[in-house]
């Protein structure tokens, strides 16, 4: 096998399964808010899109770091999918913690979205340096 093809077959499946975590994750994320976030961005809310936007991010940099880091694509996948757990748990917890947080994310407080996008990426970053 020519040497592109032996470095462009793992590429492909650390691309490859990396997207579709991502889209898992946006879908559990999604269903686990008190609220449409798709919906609400297409309606122009930008607290909900700073609020997944965070979210969305710092996944990914579990996810990047987790690539980076493994040469087993298996561990890859685990420490990614216990990532997932730990962005959902986060938001769980910063819901509980800031009263009607989800209210106002919904009604358009771009403090509160923004905040919510923070908490998110910081625990998506700490979360990421822990793999190291």
């Amino acid at each position: 096998m020519p040497e592109f093809l032996q470095s462009a077959v793992p590429y492909l499946a650390y691309l490859l399964s990396a997207l579709m975590l991502l889209a898992v994750f946006l879908v559990l994320y999604t269903r686990v808010t008190r609220f449409d976030e798709l919906k609400l961005i297409r309606e122009g809310n930008t607290a909900a899109a700073f609020s997944l936007g965070g979210a969305v991010l710092g996944f990914s940099c579990t996810l990047a770091f987790s690539i980076a880091l493994h040469a087993s694509w298996h561990l890859y996948l685990l420490w990614s999918v216990a990532a997932m757990v730990v962005q959902v748990i986060a938001y769980a917890l910063a819901a509980r913690l800031m009263r009607n947080m989800n209210a106002a994310i919904h009604e358009g407080n771009t403090a509160m979205g923004g905040m919510m996008g923070a908490v998110s990426l910081g625990v998506g970053l700490v979360n990421a340096a822990c793999l190291t």
